[in-house]
């Protein structure tokens, strides 16, 4: 028969064995406490009353404890015996002559971080057995939800390993030291060009968010065809050649189709040969032989479709006590589905409990979690360039509020713009735009992209900054009165023209 304590453990008697413990350990520990009050400095912020096993000792370091916060007369024999009797607590405990016996019970104070570690040890062992006792009690009940059961299990073994870790209390002078070491890090990997977070692989995305953050939620949104795909593997491409394990979820595409796609950007390859196999012999050669890095990337994929969030946090878990891994990718969320208990409410709740979902598995595992997300179709009946707002995310506002950065994809060639409003070429163009950031700025990024190749990267110039030049336009017969004859475009593009054509020099182009 069960019998439920004090401190919500169940008697593990069940198995006719009586729970771990030591009872000679926790008398010797308040007995040291009771003899040398400055014993309770050393594991003040390691024990807690619920590590011990006897009521009577949760009683009595309950009352040493509070001596120990009021800090108003030291910890002794008589104090404590006064502050159980203030407490009602004297009599249970067995009175003034138990106490005086704990003092004659300790074999030396100086032990009394040793007394607490066996302690913190019986104690971890009877919350395994307590939350495996629960555990199989909630398997056998008919109206569990064992997805949602597997899900607790994962986070209450979590939070039984954090508890082994102590509880500390930082004061602003251990705060400030830890924070300045933490700015000396980060200005030293800023001389190097380092970025503190995850790299993107993007400079002015870099320099924007600092490379992603531990723990942050990053949406990466944008309407079909825009290649949002193409863009996170770019990323997590980018990440792992930094020594970063990724986790790719890829709920709409298969393993096949992503690999394909990653050889396609590595090798430089038109993805529609490497799928229909049009490929030459010296295509072929040419694949084959660059595949190496790719073969040995530690990019993780599952393809598993209409995953949960449960189901995907306790995946995630496995990977990260597995392969290490430094960032998780989503493809995409709308196509997770939500807990059971949300199946039958509307479709906006559950896409909200799944942001909320991925937030807190970003948390949890303290590592940056990218999931992609489709727009509504607002943009496409917007004038203009037609670029995507917070306003134009899919089912759930509460998407933005729980993310950390909101960056939309956007190619003005899509929508048959020739020039942005930049005066750049959109032709081979694309943008990656800041919508939200929490610690940083909210810009636009102009990035190349490749279609042929589903890839993205930055724009090379043949400066450090780019530098536009005016050419003449094509005229026609009959142009229009006052209209410009002259367009922008990079200065590279300009260079790369004179040199199909066999002639020009720099010198030739005025700049803009």
């Amino acid at each position: 028969m069960s019998i439920t304590r004090r401190n919500n453990e169940i008697d593990a008697t069940i198995f006719g064995k009586i729970p771990p413990q030591n009872r000679e350990a926790e008398e010797a520990l308040l007995g040291s406490l009771l003899i040398e009050e400055a014993g309770i400095e050393d594991i003040a912020d390691a024990i807690t009353s619920d590590m011990f096993y006897s009521e009577r000792h949760q009683f009595i370091y309950e009352a040493i404890f509070a001596l120990y916060q009021k800090n108003n007369g030291g910890i002794d024999l008589i104090t404590v015996t006064e502050e159980l009797k203030i407490r009602g607590k004297l009599e249970i405990v067995g009175g003034a002559y138990y106490l005086a016996q704990l003092t004659n019970r300790v074999g030396s104070a100086a032990n009394v971080e040793y007394y607490s570690i066996i302690i913190r040890q019986h104690y971890l062992a009877r919350r395994l057995i307590t939350f495996g006792t629960e555990t199989t009690r909630k398997a056998y009940e008919d109206d569990t939800d064992i997805f949602e059961l597997i899900d607790d299990v994962g986070r209450g073994l979590s939070d039984i390993t954090d508890s082994i870790k102590s509880n500390t209390t930082t004061d602003m002078v251990k705060a400030v030291t830890a924070e300045l070491i933490e700015i000396d890090a980060r200005m030293a990997k800023a001389e190097e060009g380092k970025v503190l977070g995850v790299p993107t692989g993007f400079k002015e995305l870099d320099l924007a968010t600092g490379g992603w953050q531990k723990s942050n939620l990053i949406i990466v949104a944008a309407r079909p065809a825009m290649g949002k795909t193409a863009a996170v593997l770019n990323l997590a491409r980018n990440a792992e050649r930094e020594g970063v394990p990724v986790a790719f979820f890829s709920l709409e595409m298969s393993t096949s189709e992503l690999v394909g796609r990653l050889m396609s950007s590595e090798c430089e390859i038109r993805s529609d040969f490497i799928r229909s196999g049009r490929m030459t012999k010296e295509e072929y050669r040419k694949l084959t032989s660059n595949l190496d890095e790719l073969v040995n990337s530690k990019i993780y994929i599952d393809d598993t479709p209409a995953l949960s969030i449960i189901e995907l946090k306790a995946r995630a878990r496995r990977m990260k006590q597995r392969y290490g891994i430094g960032l998780i990718i989503i493809d995409y969320l709308q196509l997770m589905s939500g807990t059971g208990k949300n199946k039958d409410g509307n479709r906006e709740q559950e896409i909200a409990n799944i942001s909320r979902g991925l937030k807190a598995l970003a948390k949890e595992l303290d590592i940056p979690v990218i999931a992609l997300s489709q727009l509504s179709r607002a943009t496409e009946t917007r004038g203009g360039e037609k670029k995507p707002q917070l306003s134009d995310l899919r089912e759930s506002g509460s998407i933005e509020a729980d993310a950390d950065i909101v960056i939309f994809i956007y190619r003005g060639e899509y929508y048959g713009l020739t020039v942005d409003a930049d005066g750049m070429q959109c032709k081979g163009m694309g943008e990656f735009i800041i919508a939200k950031n929490r610690n940083g700025a909210c810009k636009p990024v102009k990035v190349r992209f490749q279609p042929e190749y589903v890839k993205f990267s930055d724009i090379e110039y043949h400066n450090e900054n780019p530098v536009y030049v005016e050419i003449p336009k094509q005229q026609t017969t009959e142009p229009e009165p006052q209209a410009s004859t002259k367009r922008l475009i990079p200065m590279s593009e300009a260079i790369e023209r004179e040199e199909r054509k066999g002639g020009g020099d720099i010198d030739d182009f005025v700049p803009f």
